[in-house]
């Protein structure tokens, strides 16, 4: 499901402690420096973002964190990310330098990659989302260098969401429903892409889709349980614990019934479920932007105290904390997503998470750095 284009140019200024975030940047070429510091709850507890570039016409969608194929010689994170105008963006050193790309240069500003999943340096798939055809997936062996059209949509109702992979060649990708239903395509040889049979797939609501807003709508955990949100008509969420072969279907307190408001992002830690969303054309309304269930997703809570407006990502950065961000800001729980604490208003969308660190991305090109400065 397509979102407003208020959101693919960015939307409001970030601020932070009343400034605009172009008033406190200082430019250290060719990457932009900027230490945001949060102090938090517990005094010794000092968490922050560090942005580590922006200023490129794209609006960010997905990002994407991994090891390098040769992790004991080169053993800083790789990063990638994606979004509008084609554009990608690569660093092999743990975010210190970024390597600017395109995904087939003729049609770029046509392309908008909002799905990311790296494997290293080298090898990556991307998902552009848009009607019919112009939802489609690339492939690089070579950093980015070059990319494989593997497949592009057919029906004009065909909009692909997100996409995950559980190996180099085993990935999963998602459109929102057609004729009636919805639709996950998937690679078992990394060449090849296939329609799963839709039997079983419970009926889609009037006006329920999927955002394709973080590429965290869809995830796969434990290499066999697929889980989606949905929003529109309805905020659910879809779960296949045999890579969808059967599914059932919750619905969740969050914010549903129009067409910008619902589930947007996924997070799951154990038997621990968190979902995200709300109203992407008001992001500063808080009220059902966050639910949570202990059980597997029987049964769901909304936050006690939600997330400070609408959120597009949530992910655990370890075991005990949760992250999320949107167009209207970041908030941190420790608690199971059951009361959330602000931490900065940058205009995000998407969230990664490797090894207890996080990078996320926004407009122009922003990818910032979260680090804990307790440790």
């Amino acid at each position: 499901m397509q979102i407003s284009n208020r959101r693919q140019t960015g939307g409001k200024p970030a601020r932070l402690f009343g400034l605009e975030l172009s008033e406190l940047l200082v430019e250290c070429a060719p990457v932009r420096t900027l230490l945001l510091t949060i102090l938090f709850v517990s005094p010794a507890a000092a968490q922050s973002w560090t942005i580590e570039t922006t200023g490129w016409d794209s609006n960010l969608r997905a990002v994407s964190a991994t090891h390098s194929s040769n992790p004991q010689r080169h053993p800083a994170p790789v990063i990638w990310a994606s979004g509008s105008n084609g554009r990608t963006l690569r660093s092999t050193d743990g975010g210190q330098h970024y390597t600017r790309g395109l995904v087939n240069a003729v049609q770029a500003h046509s392309l908008d990659l909002r799905g990311i999943q790296a494997f290293n340096e080298k090898l990556a798939y991307v998902m552009a989302s848009g009607p019919g055809n112009m939802s489609r997936i690339y492939k690089t062996h070579n950093g980015g260098e070059t990319w494989k059209l593997q497949f592009s949509g057919t029906d004009q109702k065909f909009f692909l969401d997100a996409l995950a992979c559980i190996s180099e060649t085993e990935c999963f990708a998602l459109s929102d429903p057609v004729d009636g239903k919805f639709v996950l395509i998937s690679t078992t040889d990394g060449e090849h892409w296939n329609e799963l049979p839709r039997d079983s797939m419970p009926a889609a609501l009037p006006d329920e889709g999927a955002f394709a807003a973080s590429n965290s709508c869809l995830a796969i955990y434990d290499k066999r349980e697929i889980y989606f949100v949905t929003g529109g008509g309805a905020a659910r969420v879809f779960h296949s614990p045999d890579l969808g072969r059967t599914w059932t279907v919750t619905d969740t307190p969050i914010m549903q019934g129009n067409p910008s408001w619902g589930a947007f992002s996924i997070a799951r830690q154990g038997s621990l479920l968190v979902v995200v969303g709300g109203d992407f054309k008001d992001d500063a309304d808080s009220k059902r932007t966050a639910a949570y269930s202990l059980d597997g997703g029987v049964t769901w809570n909304l936050a006690t105290r939600p997330p400070t407006g609408f959120r597009s990502a949530v992910a655990f950065l370890n075991r005990d904390t949760l992250l999320t961000a949107g167009t209207g800001g970041e908030d941190i729980s420790t608690d199971q997503g059951a009361h959330w604490t602000r931490t900065s208003d940058i205009d995000l969308n998407a969230i990664a998470v490797l090894d207890g660190a996080a990078w996320a991305v926004g407009p122009n090109a922003t990818i910032v750095h979260w680090t804990d400065r307790t440790r």
